[in-house]
């Protein structure tokens, strides 16, 4: 049982509801404009390094004649994704050695996945299982912003948590995490030199303000939750004792701002991401 990431870089909850909310149908005009997928024929969809699922899910919805299929090499992350999300083919399976015959898929996209994988074998893995023609979709999180309400700061209780535990820096030396980002420009042409053409890229920007109107409560409430839910796992994936005050902490600030919410109190707190997606075409 392979769950390095789930367990040592993030939970899956903390990936599967942030992603939940990025690739929600409220986003969806942005998505579509620059994936240029034909929304009614049946093609065949991969997501490589799907985590829990949460693209897979949107994509099944947003391409509804599809088959899609989903890879990850977390065990955890495709037990989630399998128990989830209904008619999709989720599959552990390894980016750099895709367990497809040659010319297998229409689309395959990847969300986050770039930075962490050898680029020669991500490159040649998807275009070797790309149609010609196919559409080669690559997605990599770009820096945006965050405002964070005043009563969601750290607590001291949080604080005194984080000092007790031990703490290493050696996650990227450990794992490869963004071992190989690439810049803006790098990023589309590590694609044309792997093969693709007719290169192009935008940029998804993805708005979660809660106190924002445009938002129902259940999506409001959702973004709050999604928060929550990453502070936890952070504790959790400490492994250490003694945790029960942060994680009361935790809870109490999270249910006062949606205390706050719900008696229209706002905040004004908000996360913008931005995330770059480069297309390419298999030759």
């Amino acid at each position: 049982m392979n769950s390095i990431w789930s367990d040592h870089i993030q939970g899956v909850m903390t990936l599967y509801l942030s992603r939940k909310l990025r690739f929600d149908d409220a986003f969806w005009d942005q998505y579509d404009r620059l994936f240029q997928i034909e929304h009614h024929r049946a093609l065949s969809i991969l997501e490589i390094g799907c985590g829990p699922g949460a693209l897979a899910e949107s994509l099944h919805r947003w391409y509804p004649d599809a088959r899609i299929t989903a890879i990850d090499r977390d065990s955890r992350f495709i037990a989630f994704a399998r128990a989830n999300g209904k008619g999709i083919d989720f599959m552990e399976g390894d980016a750099t050695n895709l367990p497809f015959e040659d010319q297998r898929f229409d689309v395959v996209v990847s969300n986050t996945v770039q930075e962490h994988v050898e680029p020669t074998a991500f490159w040649r893995e998807q275009r070797r299982v790309l149609k010609p023609g196919g559409i080669c979709l690559c997605l990599s999180a770009r820096k945006g912003l965050r405002c964070t309400a005043p009563c969601l700061e750290v607590t001291a209780a949080e604080s005194a948590f984080w000092d007790r535990v031990s703490q290493t820096d050696d996650v990227i030396e450990r794992y490869g995490v963004g071992k190989y980002w690439l810049d803006e420009a790098g990023l589309p042409a590590a694609m044309e030199r792997h093969g693709f053409s007719e290169v192009s890229t935008g940029y998804a920007v993805i708005d979660l303000t809660p106190d924002a109107p445009k938002y129902a409560p259940e999506m409001a409430e959702a973004m709050i939750e999604a928060m929550r839910e990453n502070d936890l796992e952070a504790i959790a994936s400490a492994h250490a004792p003694d945790a029960g005050d942060a994680v009361d902490a935790v809870n109490a600030k999270y249910d006062e701002r949606i205390r706050l919410y719900r008696e229209g109190i706002r905040q004004w707190d908000t996360t913008v991401s931005v995330t770059m997606v480069v297309r390419g075409i298999r030759k």
